[in-house]
């Protein structure tokens, strides 16, 4: 059914405000105009507006603000992100999910959720998930070792990073996994994989963003830390376009990664950073790192200076001072 919706929804869309008949979306899918019509209830169960004018045809007049994979996949041209959406009004993680579909899932399969009631951030961390938002995981499976598993995080940062800058918002990335405009957190990335010793099965990229989420809706310990991408421009943003955007340069940061290496991403990473060349404390389990944050190694460890000298921090929380 999923994939006839999308073909009817597309369709709908193509003929723009020229009223398509039930006969003519029959014949380019088919089937009867009765199934036609029937598709057309469901869609509009859906949230779908749709225009039935006797004698003319459908009219498609608005679509609703959900992220369902008919709204994902019309105009998405990747070759990899993106070709598998497997959509949910709630889960309790994405990334749960994801990582049990990872072993038979194809490369690039996403699990989208409109809210989630049990997203969690790095170590376990509750991540507040409300409608509004884009809550996200990819499946990935890019024969690397392990040990290089944590470079798809700094990539998937540019990939998120950069997306938002064409939507016009100056964000930039804060060590080592959160997306943040101006001092305040936006998005958050959290990777994690099946693997042996010496190989990856598959990785899942989860990525959390505030997107139409009023801040006013967050715990209030999280308001003055976090901002959301339409408390910032002002509107709500198109959140199916923006995942559209957000899977291409997925994929576009990936070829790169698997083609060209990791050096040009660093780089890229490095000079959309709001980290480097601050003052910080990383706290991590057994220590605090003070000094100034001047790299990032090649397998994503913040390189702390201070007067003994260069200490590489693979893992902690980052304060800038």
């Amino acid at each position: 059914m999923a994939d006839r919706k999308m073909d009817i929804i597309r369709a709908l869309k193509e003929a723009g405000k020229e009223p398509i008949s039930g006969e003519e979306l029959g014949e380019q899918l088919g089937i009867s105009r009765t199934m036609v019509w029937k598709y057309i209830k469901n869609l509009e169960e859906d949230g779908y507006v749709i225009e039935s004018s006797p004698g003319s045809g459908y009219t498609l007049v608005s679509a609703p603000d959900k992220l369902y994979p008919s709204e994902i996949s019309i105009g998405l041209d990747t070759s990899i992100m993106g070709k598998e959406v497997h959509y949910f009004e709630t889960l309790d993680s994405t990334n749960d999910l994801a990582k049990k579909m990872g072993p038979k899932a194809e490369e690039g399969t996403v699990v989208i959720a409109e809210t989630q009631e049990s997203g969690r951030g790095r170590k376990g961390d509750h991540w507040v998930s409300p409608k509004g938002g884009i809550w996200l995981s990819v499946i990935l499976k890019p024969g690397i070792l392990p040990a290089h598993a944590p470079r798809l995080t700094l990539m998937a940062g540019v990939a998120v990073a950069n997306t938002m800058r064409q939507f016009g918002i100056d964000a930039s990335i804060k060590w080592p996994n959160d997306i943040v405009i101006g001092e305040k957190k936006v998005c958050g990335i959290l990777t994690e994989m099946d693997a042996e010793a010496d190989h990856i099965g598959f990785v899942v990229i989860g990525i959390g963003i505030n997107a139409n989420v009023s801040v006013e809706e967050l715990p209030e310990e999280f308001r003055g830390s976090s901002t959301s991408l339409s408390s910032v421009i002002g509107e709500s943003i198109n959140r199916a376009e923006f995942v559209r955007d957000l899977l291409r340069s997925l994929e576009s940061e990936y070829m790169r990664f698997k083609i060209d290496g990791f050096d040009k991403i660093l780089d890229d990473w490095t000079s959309l950073s709001n980290t480097i060349g601050r003052q910080v404390d990383v706290i991590t389990p057994h220590k605090i790192v003070s000094g100034k944050a001047v790299g990032v190694t090649p397998d994503g460890a913040l390189v702390v200076e201070d007067e003994e000298g260069l200490h590489e921090v693979m893992a902690g929380r980052c304060i800038y001072k």
